[in-house]
């Protein structure tokens, strides 16, 4: 119990995995979140990490009142933790014009934005009390221009961006501290699909590596001009580009 702890959502495969094995290395207590609470619970006994120094709780963060209980469960078995990572998260494409994608909308603003929010709940207070703590939240440089095809998820992490801008205000006071991390293409199982070339593309170990410099130099380049580029100019830029896939289309 001595042993900092972290709180990861997304825990079964991609980043959340990389962030889980990053942190286990530093010498912290792992307090991992998946939907698929078995497979993790595999998966973190194959990478050897000792039974001792990891909990896995089942919870989809979609779902309010499981992942608050998933909180409030850590909380109780092995303490508040010193680090919370909102990391969860879908990208799928979407037509507007299709009415099943409103439910694809639906879903990927429940899970990223909503999720995110449930996921910090239990926690906010505690670390109040304690006055210290961290809560990370994983954006994305999506969510600074929105990209055809990716309304969904561009819409999402713009929404993560400002959320935690705002709740890094609202704790500023306390010792709390909010941190949002907006990394570029991550070579996980949501980006396999994508149609399209991804610069500068990391695996999930190197982001994990590097995840306290937010993001790799070129993409901090490519942020920048984002902001700067006159709308014109971004919509030539992306003429042509190969949308997102959606989940109606064969992989």
């Amino acid at each position: 119990m001595s042993a900092p702890l972290v709180f990861i959502t997304g825990a079964s495969s991609g980043i959340g995995q990389a962030l889980a094995l990053r942190f286990h290395g530093a010498g912290y207590r792992l307090a991992l979140v998946a939907r698929r609470a078995d497979e993790v619970q595999r998966w973190a006994a194959g990478a050897g990490i000792d039974a001792a120094r990891f909990a896995v709780y089942g919870a989809d963060v979609r779902d309010v009142d499981a992942i608050v209980a998933a909180g409030a469960a850590c909380i109780a078995a092995q303490g508040v933790p010193d680090v919370v990572i909102a990391n969860a998260g879908i990208s799928v494409g979407v037509d507007t014009a299709d009415r099943a994608d409103l439910e694809v909308t639906r879903a990927t603003l429940e899970t990223n934005v909503l999720g995110l929010a449930a996921t910090f709940h239990p926690f906010v207070a505690p670390m109040q009390d304690r006055r210290s703590g961290r809560l990370v939240g994983i954006a994305s440089v999506a969510g600074i221009r929105g990209l055809p095809g990716h309304g969904a998820y561009c819409a999402s992490k713009a929404a993560v961006i400002s959320y935690c801008e705002a709740l890094r205000g609202e704790l500023r006071a306390s010792g709390v501290k909010v941190v949002t991390i907006a990394p570029g293409y991550i070579d996980t199982p949501l980006t396999r699909g994508n149609r399209y070339a991804m610069p500068f593309l990391m695996s999930a170990a190197d982001f994990a590596d590097r995840a306290w410099r937010v993001i790799p130099w070129q993409m901090g380049v490519v942020v920048r001009l984002l902001r700067l580029i006159p709308n014109a100019l971004f919509d030539r830029l992306l003429a042509g580009r190969p949308r997102k896939r959606r989940r109606t289309e064969p992989q």
